[in-house]
């Protein structure tokens, strides 16, 4: 490979998260003695980002004034690039592409803009935790449509049950994810087709949250909602940002696409009244950078790295915890992981395994946020070492103690 995703990398104060916040707040908690923290929990990533992003803040960073600015070309140029060669979408404009801090914001502003406070919305459930938050707080209505494993234990849609529930409820805006987080679905492209078949029967609006679309397992593709028909080009609002792809989310920035000038119109306002929703000169530079050609060979290499870890997990899981099930899942880089027939067989709660794992430096992170009743969410953007650290870990002092 060209890119080391094998260095260990220390980021202990060095303000993230998911190694200096354990213990604070809603973070799970610090390792009991003798035992380091292997961070699998926060959606971030443990590998250094791309050198193009690198190289082009410290191009910026060294002219010394930080002042207003404009919008480059190159940053709308960037993304209408990388959306052609990545997904095929050969008919993006500059004008489809819009600045967002951040998609919890831009599926905020999108909702407002169409719904009213008190609207029933259509998610599929397990769901994110940043749907869920971000929704309720805002005085929405949550309505859940199960995603079902098949026999093969793929992650599916239940089309019927969408298509009963939005009818029962009279629901006119859902929330799409797509690659699906927490199971790791890359929907294929007759699954986002029926959706969006359902969506357009009953006018329903859709925000597709496309920010796992580079993050793709085992040569997986990723079809972007909008690309499926006409009509879904025109009645979707689909969020994107470099940030999971190339571990910036600390810069902050995104963007969405829309097609339909009205819509296009409306989120734009909503997006505006905050008067907070301005791209970062840095960020600006960051994506410039991210987005170049050197970008693309980085992160087919990360995707390789994350398939080889996903596959050694999954195999672990498979031959040595009993009662523990998880599907491979096609994209992103969380398992999911199902805990029922372990804690039914030993008599142990969630609780009881999560502290296990926590105790002994394993830090993940509890599914029941995620509407996973007995599941367990666990981050592989670690170098190979540190998940087979990891696994070694839950072997010897939790599912086999």
């Amino acid at each position: 490979m060209t890119y080391d995703f094998t260095s260990i990398i220390d980021r202990h104060g060095m303000d993230a998260l998911a190694v200096d916040g354990l213990g604070d707040g809603w973070a799970p908690p610090a390792p009991k003695d003798g035992f380091d923290a292997i961070p699998m929990w926060v959606a971030d990533m443990n590998f250094a980002t791309v050198p193009t992003v690198t190289e082009a803040l410290i191009s910026r960073a060294s002219h010394p004034t930080y002042g207003y600015y404009n919008v480059r070309d190159e940053y709308y140029d960037s993304i209408i690039r990388w959306h052609k060669e990545r997904n095929g979408v050969c008919d993006l404009e500059k004008k489809n592409i819009a600045y967002q801090n951040g998609v919890l914001g831009g599926l905020l502003s999108a909702i407002n803009s169409i719904s009213s406070r008190g609207d029933k919305i259509l998610l599929h459930s397990p769901t994110y935790i940043g749907f869920t938050n971000s929704l309720t707080n805002c005085g929405y209505s949550i309505v859940h449509s199960l995603l079902e494993k098949d026999d093969g234990g793929i992650w599916r849609m239940n089309f019927d049950d969408m298509e009963a529930k939005i009818a029962e409820h009279h629901i006119h805006i859902a929330v799409f994810c797509s690659p699906h987080n927490p199971t790791g679905r890359v929907w294929e492209k007759w699954e986002i087709e029926r959706a969006m078949q359902i969506f357009e029967k009953y006018n329903v609006y859709v925000v597709s949250d496309e920010i796992w679309s580079d993050i793709l397992l085992d040569g997986h593709r990723h079809i972007p909602t909008q690309s499926v028909s006409e009509d879904a080009k025109m009645r979707t609002v689909a969020l994107y940002a470099p940030s999971k792809t190339f571990n910036l989310a600390g810069l902050i920035g995104a963007y969405h696409i829309i097609y339909n000038p009205w819509l296009m119109d409306r989120v734009e306002r909503e997006s505006s009244l905050s008067h907070y929703n301005s791209m970062n000169v840095l960020s600006m530079h960051a994506l410039i950078g991210a987005y170049k050609s050197e970008g693309h060979k980085w992160v087919d290499e990360l995707c390789e790295t994350l398939s080889g870890n996903v596959k050694f997990a999954c195999d672990y899981i498979d031959s040595h915890f009993d009662g523990v099930d998880v599907s491979h899942p096609e994209g992103t880089y969380m398992l999911f992981i199902d805990c029922k027939g372990y804690m039914e067989k030993h008599g142990v709660t969630l609780d009881d395994i999560l502290q296990s794992g926590w105790d002994k430096g394993v830090i993940w992170q509890d599914g029941r946020p995620f509407h996973g009743d007995t599941h367990i969410r666990m981050n592989l953007a670690l170098p190979l070492s540190r998940v087979k650290e990891a696994f070694d870990r839950l072997n010897k002092y939790v599912f086999n103690k």
